[in-house]
């Protein structure tokens, strides 16, 4: 029987989905645990937020739900302003994904450089392991705070209390995933842990703390939707933390969604995805839930299973609402031992060891990006951490823009890079190919021209050991110029009128000279002085020595 029937993607999409759902199961109650949360939010999350950005999310293979990405913020959140504060925020950051979308702000995220992820990843990787040591070696330590330096203080005064029973079963659950990843990588490992540690406390009886004796029952179904009561106190104390999450939210699923069309040859819709996801949020919030993104390792398990369309991430929510309602009398029995070895590894896979090594390699600057946001997501907070992130993205933006603009004498060919080697390429515009009268100096800036360079255009005239009749300024290169650039030109050219020097723009074409119009610079420096070709502004040159 031909399995390209109709009815062969339905039945690829449902495989697919039942896949994931194994495999999600035990990592939403996971991170909802790691949270501070109790393990059905988890599950809610998934559902609801998984069903939800399959649906109208920019990816067909995105799977989303809670993810390491949110642990540290989420525990933060709840332990400053409990839940109702946390579905606040999840809300307003969901407003906010919503709105970055419909501003088409997808194509912007991924100007965050890579150290910068990097540094926010490494960091929340090592939180995550810190705040499993607690459940991984039954230390049994009370109310431990999300902060990194105050867990650590709290597990070495407690360090006497370890239950090594707890401890080896630990030990034991991560071997078993390393063994089971190596050997067989489709088998979901985090399945086999939990139904593994609740068989050996069902049957054995063995003294380890569970889901249930922690946590108690967990229910069989949804909850019923409910808003919370948001005032304006509210929304101001929690605007960082729903910037945060939102931030999280778009780098982290567009992380994903590229992944994804990787591994697919597809091309996700950054800004759509964006949307999905702020709706995503404010459902699951809605529904008792916690923040939620795209799932990088569920995407790829999605993809490996088969998955040929968005149904396979809508059904993989289907399922896991049906496990939930029939094993959520089992789903008790888990110890938390079992969810604190998956959390380690999932941890230790997220800190990606050899990428963070290959950037101590990279230039200094970016070295310097990772360790900062890394030291601050870890010893300070991950709101401070993602804002000065984002900051230092823009930073090393406009650095890189400043190494790529030149000012300068041009006398030579242009160069170029071509196939990895420079190359000389022959221009015929060169000065060197041109007649330069006495008495003209010419200047050229390649590249955009904004705040970041446009004070090195001050220092033109001083260069010149005396000021020349005329200075033609090329501008041929420049794709771009903003307001302080256009200041720039304008105390050039009032410089070269203190010196008698009559300052004539070449090359200038398109765009620049709209926004050289709109500016009112065009009107300051004579249309006569602006002009679209070198031959033309040698040529008012000669004029202007002529009338001398």
């Amino acid at each position: 029987m031909s399995n390209t029937g109709p009815y062969s993607n339905i039945k690829r999409d449902l495989v697919a989905g039942a896949t994931v759902a194994v495999v999600a199961l035990p990592l939403a109650m996971a991170f909802a645990i790691a949270s501070g949360l109790p393990p059905e939010r988890g599950l809610y999350t998934a559902i609801v937020a998984g069903f939800l950005i399959s649906m109208l999310g920019g990816s067909r293979f995105q799977i989303g739900g809670p993810t390491g990405a949110f642990v540290v913020v989420v525990y933060g959140v709840v332990s400053r302003h409990g839940v109702d504060g946390l579905v606040i925020a999840t809300i307003m950051a969901g407003g906010m994904l919503v709105l970055l979308g419909l501003a088409r702000f997808g194509d912007a995220i991924k100007f965050i450089p890579y150290p910068v992820t990097t540094g926010f990843t490494a960091g929340i990787a090592l939180i995550i392991a810190s705040s499993q040591v607690n459940s991984f070696f039954g230390l049994g330590a009370q109310n431990v705070p999300a902060d990194f330096t105050s867990q650590w203080a709290i597990y070495l005064s407690q360090s006497h209390g370890v239950s090594w029973p707890t401890a080896l079963f630990s030990l034991a659950s991560v071997g078993l995933l390393v063994i089971l990843r190596r050997l067989a990588p489709r088998f979901p490992g985090p399945l086999a842990i939990v139904t593994l540690g609740a068989a050996v406390v069902w049957w054995f009886q063995a003294p380890l703390a569970t889901i249930g004796s922690v946590y108690g029952a967990v229910p069989h179904s949804l909850p019923a939707p409910s808003f919370p009561d948001i005032s304006l106190e509210r929304i101001r104390e929690l605007m960082s933390d729903a910037i945060t999450i939102a931030l999280l939210g778009a780098i982290e699923s567009l992380m994903s969604a590229v992944v994804a069309d990787g591994m697919t040859g597809d091309r996700h819709k950054p800004n759509r995805e964006l949307i999905g996801q702020g709706v995503a949020n404010i459902a699951a919030a809605i529904f008792g839930g916690m923040p939620a993104t795209g799932a990088i390792a569920r995407t790829a398990t999605n993809i490996r299973s088969g998955a040929a369309s968005s149904l396979a991430g809508m059904s993989h929510a289907v399922f896991l609402l049906i496990f939930m309602f029939f094993l959520a009398e089992h789903i008790t029995h888990i110890p938390l031992a079992s969810l604190a070895a998956i959390l380690m590894v999932v941890a230790w896979n997220m800190s990606e060891p050899g990428k963070v090594r290959s950037i101590f390699r990279a230039p200094g600057s970016d070295t310097l990006a990772m360790l900062t946001t890394f030291f601050l997501t870890v010893l300070v907070n991950l709101n401070v951490a993602v804002q000065v992130g984002v900051a230092l993205a823009g930073l090393l933006f406009i650095k890189r823009m400043t190494e790529v603009t030149r000012i300068g004498a041009v006398d030579g060919n242009m160069q170029a890079l071509l196939a990895g080697e420079t190359q000389t390429i022959f221009d015929p515009d060169a000065i060197k190919n041109k007649t330069v009268p006495e008495g003209v100096e010419v200047y050229e800036i390649e590249g955009p021209f904004f705040f970041g360079v446009a004070d090195r255009l001050q220092t033109i005239l001083p260069k010149i050991e005396s000021p020349p009749v005329v200075l033609i300024l090329r501008m041929r290169h420049v794709p771009m110029i903003d307001a302080t650039g256009l200041n720039a030109l304008e105390s050039l050219m009032r410089n070269c009128r203190r010196h008698s020097t009559t300052m004539l723009l070449s090359g200038v074409r398109g765009d620049l000279r709209q926004a050289l119009a709109r500016y009112g610079f065009i009107d300051k420096i004579g249309e006569e002085n602006v002009l679209s070709h070198i031959d033309k502004a040698l040529k008012r040159a000669e004029q202007i020595l002529a009338d001398r």
